[in-house]
């Protein structure tokens, strides 16, 4: 999309105004631009999740798209990962890539989107990559153009998976504080392995940035950094890639990227490098950008893409873009048949825990059991709330065959530190259901003495582990956090995010500045909103006086994710680094770290 473009040499713009020599005029297939390269796809317009109806399979070609950023790419990035998966579906492509920057934040979501279309028989395999910034001197926002370079990364299996995940967490470590990332290229080339392909890249990239230098230069350049990018992760992991998005310089650019692969012997595969899902969702792709460099999208006007083009695009419509290319189409769909894989095989568990004199964590929970339900009941034979005992022994051979007694440990050890430490801990939720919760002192309702049934809590045929809630004094949780820590190891430890996304007051204010608007201006309107509805999807009151392109773009904002915060006590525990799961970033707050994902997509 148009986000990072750089300033316009003059006599560049004379020759895209005069639409360059060579260039095709056509607007082509599937957009409604024309020869000026701003046509309605740039209009905000209101748009939800559209049908997934695919077009006419005989019309269509395969093709797969291998760039692309969704809205966890955090304001350069306009669809969310369901949106992109329903499009993708739509215009019958085989495959599609999410590759956002520096992060995997969209992966669960892309994942479960892929996986409900495919239980509704619309097949769509899942890619996972990340575009990578290096060289990168501090945090991207509120900078138009920001320094450094682009490496985009794609996994070929699920081992490069867990190399790239682990890399994007050292990076996102080294780099000090929250939103910057500092990668060590050599330690790059190390970790590849084999596991991943690496594309040149959009204008940001180092063959494509070298190449617009452009002078006598341009091409030797180029060449220099295709060659270093062979020689860093191997020639045959290395693809050219041709950036198709209706721009009166594809064909001049993806000219001289075919001739540089020919020399070096590398294949060329194309991509839209997408940033929304379709083109009506082109201009909040740009307010977005503008909100992202602090900035209107009037002063952003030199450094927003003109044509519209980062959108999904059938088959069809890429074969007629790729006719001067041979064999790029057929290219990008093997490849990404090649790297498609479902995201379920990467699932952790968790770590072993620590049984004292060498049992099994069945054998050392039944014996805690035991002793605690002596204090909770009394002894078998004259327990004080009959069949107590027998509903315990139910539920352990319960939790025994669903492999469930590490899970059940790791728990009574936390509620076992807060209690030893005076910490106020107390389980809650379906756990009160448990017995053997109630025994270990998890809970405190007995669920026995009324009745409660076990099954609400735990069964088996239930689809993952059960979901025990602690809650713990606020004053003193991260007293909490940090035990954790220091007990399981940071590597494998984490607290989980809380994607903060757009809330009415806030995309207001946002939209408002975007569009140039004064903040005496957003003050005064932003007070008038609050937490109701006036009308069906109207979360501005009418009589606001809120100029309606604010309100149109305010509400396609909503719900996008803004930035990314902290979940204020959720943790994963994992059996290996969690950032081979997940990359792992530095929170706000001082001393911890926090993954990529949601509470809710790392359930």
């Amino acid at each position: 999309m148009g986000w990072d473009n750089p300033p316009l040499p003059w006599r560049e713009f004379e020759r895209r105004l005069s639409w360059g020599k060579g260039q095709d005029r056509a607007a082509g297939p599937g957009t409604d631009q024309g020869p000026s390269g701003r046509g309605t796809a740039g209009r905000a317009q209101p748009r939800s999740l559209r049908p997934v109806t695919r077009l006419p399979a005989a019309r269509q070609p395969p093709w797969a798209e291998l760039h692309c950023h969704s809205s966890y790419s955090f304001l350069d990035g306009a669809s969310g990962p369901d949106e992109l998966v329903a499009e993708a579906v739509a215009r019958g492509l085989t495959a599609l890539a999410i590759t956002d920057h520096d992060g995997m934040y969209a992966i669960p979501q892309f994942a479960q989107a892929a996986a409900r279309l495919r239980g509704s028989g619309h097949e769509l395999g899942t890619v996972f990559g990340a575009e990578l910034g290096l060289g990168r001197p501090a945090a991207r926002a509120g900078i138009p153009d920001p320094a450094g370079r682009h490496l985009l990364v794609l996994a070929r299996d699920v081992e490069g998976y867990r190399r790239l995940c682990r890399v994007i967490s050292a990076a996102q470590l080294a780099g000090g504080e929250k939103g910057r990332a500092v990668y060590d290229e050599a330690a790059l080339a190390e970790a590849h392995g084999g596991h991943w392909v690496i594309l040149t890249g959009c204008r940001k990239g180092a063959v494509p940035a070298a190449l617009a230098a452009g002078g006598r230069e341009g091409r030797p350049a180029a060449a220099r950094e295709l060659s270093a990018l062979a020689g860093m992760f191997g020639a045959q992991n290395v693809k050219v890639e041709l950036t198709i998005q209706d721009h009166p310089a594809d064909d001049e650019r993806n000219d001289a990227l075919t001739e540089l692969a020919a020399a070096a012997g590398l294949a060329t595969i194309a991509t839209s490098n997408v940033h929304y899902a379709a083109p009506p969702d082109a201009r909040l792709a740009q307010a977005l950008a503008a909100i992202r460099a602090r900035s209107s999208l009037e002063e952003m006007d030199g450094w927003l893409a003109a044509s519209g083009g980062g959108y999904i695009r059938s088959g069809e419509e890429m074969a007629s873009r790729l006719r001067r290319y041979p064999g790029a189409l057929e290219r990008t769909v093997e490849l990404a048949r090649d790297c498609s894989f479902d995201f379920h095989v990467i699932a952790p568990k968790l770590p072993d825990f620590p049984v004292p004199g060498g049992g099994t964590e069945e054998s050392w929970l039944r014996c805690l059991v035991a002793q605690k339900a002596t204090g909770r009941y009394g002894p078998p034979g004259a327990e004080r709330v009959p069949g107590a005992h027998a509903q315990i022994a139910r539920e352990l051979d319960v939790i025994a065959d669903l492999d469930f007694p590490g899970y059940f440990l790791i728990v009574h050890d936390i509620v076992r530190f807060c209690e030893e430490a005076g910490i106020l801990c107390q389980g809650r939720g379906s756990a009160a259901n448990s017995a053997v919760c109630y025994a270990l002192g998890i809970t405190s309702v007995d669920p026995v003495q009324h009745g409660l049934l076990f099954e609400r809590f735990l069964s088996a045929g239930r689809d993952g582990p059960p979901d025990i809630d602690l809650d713990i004094e606020h004053r003193r949780r991260e007293e909490v956090i940090q035990y954790v820590y220091r007990r399981y190891g940071r590597g494998n430890a984490a607290q989980v995010a809380n994607v903060i996304s757009y809330r009415p007051r806030m995309a207001l204010r946002d939209a408002g500045r975007a569009l140039g608007h004064q903040p005496g201006e957003l003050d005064q309107w932003a007070r008038q909103v609050g937490p109701r509805q006036y009308g069906p999807g109207q979360l501005i009151p009418p009589d606001a006086g809120v100029p309606e392109p604010v309100t149109e773009l305010a509400g396609r904002m909503q719900r996008l994710p803004r930035h990314l915060g902290i979940h204020s006590g959720g943790m994963v525990i994992c059996d290996r680094p969690v950032g081979e799961v997940c990359p792992v970033e530095w929170a706000t707050a001082p001393g911890r770290t926090v993954l990529q994902w949601d509470k809710d997509d790392c359930a």
